[in-house]
């Protein structure tokens, strides 16, 4: 029932957005909806739905009266505002056209499967809401079994097909990181806390490369790219903080402003055949003493 309402939610601010700022009558938006879901739409109903839009996406539905028009001031932008709103409108919206079209794009579209930790991750998203503490049962991996912890959960984050809670564990006296896919159970203790005051989880891991805690200070990478890699870089770099130093026929040094980790380094090992690290040493260093070892694993007799 909540997927439908979401579902509906987005249908309409999605047809809001792509009519732009001349807006839709509410009988062209009635006239929509009757296609789109083979129903009526009663001005009770839309007046809810926009309400709810309101309430959920921040973005709000405004009314010419002169034209009798609704629509969304600045509808090119209002989504972009917030990172976190557009993952959520494209993830239904494609969600939502998949379904609708299965049958007569059967065969024809393909998405890659993201199993980890869907199963949690409605409860925490409720917990955190109301600020409520979690006991959670955790397995790490390598681990002989489960430990029970008690963690408040102040934020989620996904990374590389996995979704993690973060948050304060009473058991560690701080913050953690916990993977989704390792939580063997989870319930809600009936305790609640105080969220810290200025808490955003995207700074907190601004200099961070993937999903482990700053725990040094940022240093400048720099790296060069072949021509071909450079173009795949231009258009999905590899940090925010990514820029262009300098670039010639063949080539383009990149850099980002990180905090070394393992990520980091598994990274550029992935793209070991198009981009090497210049800068600094012990960055240069870390890589290629992982690249030796796939080197030497290679290279043995079978």
């Amino acid at each position: 029932m909540v997927s439908e309402l979401i579902d509906k939610y987005i249908w309409l601010l999605q047809t809001l957005i792509d009519a732009g700022e001349k807006g839709l009558t509410l009988e062209e938006i009635e006239t929509k909806w009757r296609r789109r879901y083979n129903a009526d739409y009663p001005r009770r109903t839309f007046n809810n739905h926009r309400q709810n839009v309101a309430d959920i996406f921040g973005v709000e539905i405004l009314c010419n009266r002169s034209t009798n028009t609704y629509y969304i001031e600045s509808a090119e932008n209002a989504i972009d505002q917030k990172s976190s709103v557009d993952w959520l409108v494209n993830t239904f919206t494609v969600s939502s056209l998949l379904s609708l079209g299965k049958e007569r794009l059967s065969g024809r579209v393909s998405v890659e499967d993201i199993p980890s930790g869907h199963r949690y991750l409605t409860s925490v998203m409720g917990a955190m809401q109301d600020n409520r503490e979690l006991e959670i049962s955790y397995s790490k991996y390598g681990s002989a079994g489960a430990e029970t912890l008690h963690v408040l959960p102040y934020a989620v984050k996904e990374y590389e097909k996995r979704w993690y809670l973060i948050g304060f564990c009473k058991e560690r006296d701080g913050l953690r990181v916990y993977g989704l896919d390792r939580v063997c159970n989870m319930e809600l203790t009936g305790e609640t806390f105080k969220m810290p005051k200025d808490f955003d989880v995207d700074r907190l891991f601004d200099y961070s490369f993937g999903i482990y805690f700053p725990s040094a200070e940022p240093v400048l990478v720099k790296f060069r790219a072949d021509k071909i890699e450079a173009s795949y870089l231009k258009d999905l770099p590899i940090h925010h903080t990514q820029s262009v130093i300098s670039e010639d026929a063949d080539h383009t040094v990149f850099a980002i402003r990180v905090i070394p980790d393992k990520n980091l380094y598994m990274e550029f090992c992935r793209r070991c055949e198009s981009v090497e690290v210049l800068e600094p040493a012990q960055v240069r260093q870390a890589v290629r003493e992982r690249l030796e070892k796939a080197n030497n694993l290679y290279n043995k007799i079978c």
